[in-house]
């Protein structure tokens, strides 16, 4: 017998077809739920921290969508000049976070844009500022389920390009570039750190390499954010990402990105 250790996530076939899938389930949920059918809004924002939501919900700019099916999630409605778009928050996790942009896909959304808060990696760099992540190393077990074993998950060229664009027109600062996304945020040690910043990674996350395999696999249209807010608790100023203002921000940043992405689909 080999002494070899066989790792599970490298058993997949990524050729061959999955049979429990997210739109049976949704219907499913539905049927049980006593729901109307739901078609949802084209563009949709995953806010892992849950915060965008909860100032949306103060500020009176959000709706709550009474017939999402998702057993574990609630989806609110939001209007920017004239456009809808679905937002769900509290999505934090590589796993649970393809988990409802699945849903999400398989209800009606045609474009996802993701955002969630960051260690700052980098050396050169102050906080709080904006990353759309060009490339996310996949330190994590989901994006294995969607390709084949690789270093990073690489986002769509011509939609960062796009979403690059609007956000250059608009004003907006953002910067490109690469993340770390982790299943372990405490398991992080000084010597990996130093090695991804060697390695010209900018922030460290928990969701962008699974959803760009995701979105790569499934030929979705896919863009992750990091909003770094933090050098993962060792400063006094750390979490901080400007209050209200700084909501505001991510919300444009995050439009601008939806309406990119729709027009460029």
């Amino acid at each position: 017998m080999s002494d070899e250790v066989k790792v599970p996530l490298f058993e997949h076939d990524h050729a061959e077809r999955p049979v429990f899938l997210a739109g049976n389930m949704l219907e499913a949920a539905r049927v049980q739920k006593n729901l109307p059918s739901l078609t949802v809004p084209h563009g949709c924002l995953l806010d892992f921290d849950g915060e965008l939501v909860d100032f949306l919900l103060m500020t009176g700019a959000a709706t709550h969508e009474p017939a999402w099916p998702c057993f574990h999630t609630r989806l609110y409605r939001w209007s920017v000049n004239g456009t809808e778009y679905g937002i769900i928050g509290g999505t934090v996790g590589a796993s649970f976070a393809v988990l409802v942009a699945e849903e999400l896909f398989a209800l009606g959304c045609r474009a996802l844009v993701t955002i969630s808060s960051a260690g700052l990696i980098a050396e050169q760099l102050q906080t709080p500022l904006f990353l759309l992540i060009e490339q996310a190393l996949r330190d994590e077990g989901t994006s294995y389920h969607y390709l084949p074993p690789e270093r990073y998950a690489q986002a769509s060229s011509p939609l960062l390009e796009a979403v690059a664009r609007q956000l250059n027109d608009a004003g907006l600062q953002c910067i490109r570039g690469k993340s770390w996304t982790t299943d372990a945020p405490f398991r992080e040690t000084q010597k990996l750190i130093s090695a991804r910043r060697d390695e010209g990674i900018i922030s460290v996350e928990m969701e962008a390499a699974a959803l760009l395999a995701m979105g790569t696999a499934l030929n979705k249209p896919v863009i992750c954010f990091a909003h770094i807010t933090n050098s993962m608790a060792t400063r006094d100023d750390d979490f901080e990402k400007g209050g209200d203002d700084g909501h505001e921000t991510a919300l444009k940043v995050c439009a601008l990105a939806l309406s990119a992405l729709l027009e460029h689909n």
